[in-house]
């Protein structure tokens, strides 16, 4: 185990010299040695030159922030350094020419990458089963799933391989592995954090966010991600409040919203319901107002979601074709379509196919109309929906996932009930706003599985739901669980 396992605990021991930045790193690496080939949360790990970094920390070239605290990054953000996969065979050997402008960022902070972590193939998933090289584990239980599509890094936090993560998060891809890892996983605005350098999957819906222990750490994270980046034209030029500098008051005359559209779906465990419900009750005692909301096109969101998100991955996965970008076949071929068949289809998986075949379809003469206009439509409808309830609340307060983590296999020969996974979490997307996921409590048994809280905030209205999740978090201890994993 690291000695200081959350990312400002680690940052403030390396500043009062407590711990050196290369002695940190080094447990982080034997954490790693020690665990990884039980949880396969890595698809690479950067020894010698996360190394080399901490020591430039301890001499006092490197500062920043974040000044030698080790960090995982999701494999789908541009590294200059060793490669960026995104967890596929057509990018198995890719080595990016640049870094992410996220990636940029933490450095510049002075965080120490220590690797890139797993997720399912181009972020296209909930269980991290459809990656091409690995199936990550869940920590608390390594029969179970991580979630997904950042299930390496939430794994990898969890599994104390790390003092913090970054994932990407397309329909719940942060907050739904937060929520089966028992970690806090933030899903911006969207707009907040330069895509610059993501390998996209779905343009309009894709966000970059922070994995941590808890709110604090999440909070200094999305600090020294978020602004303007000129690289970026979809990022937003709105001031970044410093979030840790209100976090910690409360906020005065809190109203959080139920939807009663979310206490109707189907497939909810009855303990993560308790688990939400608890979590109610404790901010009614801790003073806020609950009060009943309306987000009646929510029963569309899957639907909307596995239109459009199909549709524009079908258009940014168009690149790879073994001539442009990506794997190519060595198979022997008659003419050009046929290279570009053979290399698609051994280079991209089941999951990643099926997907690109679905937005294909939807956006072909004649059926784009009928289904990819229609989403959109859809999704005005749906972020209406959010508008109008948050003149009544500060945020609304909903499960992150339906269930706890299921055993991997389970849901594998049924896509449209891993699909039905993201039935909290798509919505947030769509409409483009904040949304934050926390440990609220764990399942019964000799093998407890946390249970994620999700809050979910107006547009640009981080400052205030770190706020409100640090109410919670101050007033429980979910977040100073961990699991015990040992080596396989």
């Amino acid at each position: 185990m690291l000695a200081f396992d959350t990312l400002i605990a680690a940052r403030d021991a390396i500043r009062a010299r407590k711990i050196s930045s290369e002695e940190l790193v080094r447990q982080a690496l034997g954490r790693i040695d020690q665990v990884e080939s039980n949880i396969g949360a890595f698809n690479s790990i950067y020894r010698e030159q996360a190394i080399a970094q901490a020591k430039e920390v301890d001499a006092g070239k490197r500062t920043g922030p974040l000044a030698g605290v080790p960090i995982a990054l999701k494999d789908n953000l541009c590294t200059s350094y060793g490669t960026t996969t995104c967890s596929s065979k057509m990018l198995e050997n890719f080595k990016a020419p640049y870094d992410a402008t996220v990636v940029k960022l933490l450095e510049n902070a002075g965080a120490i990458a220590i690797g890139k972590t797993n997720l399912d193939e181009f972020a296209m998933g909930s269980s991290t089963e459809n990656s091409a090289f690995k199936t990550t584990k869940n920590p608390w239980d390594t029969s179970r799933v991580p979630g997904g599509s950042s299930g390496g890094s939430a794994a990898a936090l969890a599994a104390s391989m790390c003092c913090a993560s970054i994932g990407s998060d397309t329909g719940g891809s942060i907050r739904q592995p937060a929520s089966l890892c028992g970690v806090v996983g933030i899903k911006p605005t969207y707009g907040r954090v330069s895509r610059y350098g993501l390998v996209a999957f779905a343009s309009s819906l894709d966000q970059i966010g922070p994995f941590a222990w808890n709110i604090p750490d999440a909070a200094l994270l999305l600090q020294i991600i978020s602004g303007r980046d000129p690289k970026d034209s979809t990022s937003v030029d709105h001031p970044v409040p410093d979030y840790l500098a209100t976090l910690e008051q409360p906020l005065a005359g809190l109203r959080l919203g139920i939807a009663r559209e979310y206490q109707l779906a189907e497939g909810m465990d009855p303990q993560v319901k308790t688990a939400v419900d608890a979590a109610m009750q404790q901010y009614q005692e801790l003073g806020a107002e609950v009060v009943d909301v309306s987000l009646p096109h929510t029963e569309y969101g899957i639907a909307a979601y596995y239109v459009i998100a199909p549709c524009e991955a079908s258009s940014n996965l168009a690149r790879y074709d073994g001539v442009h970008f990506g794997h190519r076949t060595k198979e022997p071929v008659r003419d050009i379509v046929e290279l570009f068949s053979k290399s698609r289809a051994e280079g991209f998986g089941e999951e990643v196919q099926r997907r690109i075949m679905i937005g294909t379809y939807s956006l072909s003469a004649g059926y784009g109309d009928k289904y990819y206009l229609q989403a959109l439509k859809i999704r005005a409808l749906i972020k209406r929906d959010f508008d109008q309830a948050f003149e009544k609340c500060d945020a609304i307060l909903c499960p992150t996932s339906p269930t706890p983590a299921f055993r991997a296999g389970e849901k594998t020969g049924d896509p449209l009930q891993m699909y039905l996974c993201d039935v909290f979490t798509v919505t947030c997307n769509i409409a483009g706003i904040a949304g934050l996921s926390m440990p609220c409590g764990f399942t019964a048994g000799p093998q407890p599985l946390p249970i994620g809280l999700q809050l979910l905030g107006p547009t640009f209205g981080e400052e205030k739901l770190l706020r409100i999740a640090r109410m919670y978090e101050k007033a429980t201890d979910w977040h100073q669980r961990r699991p015990v994993v040992t080596a396989k």
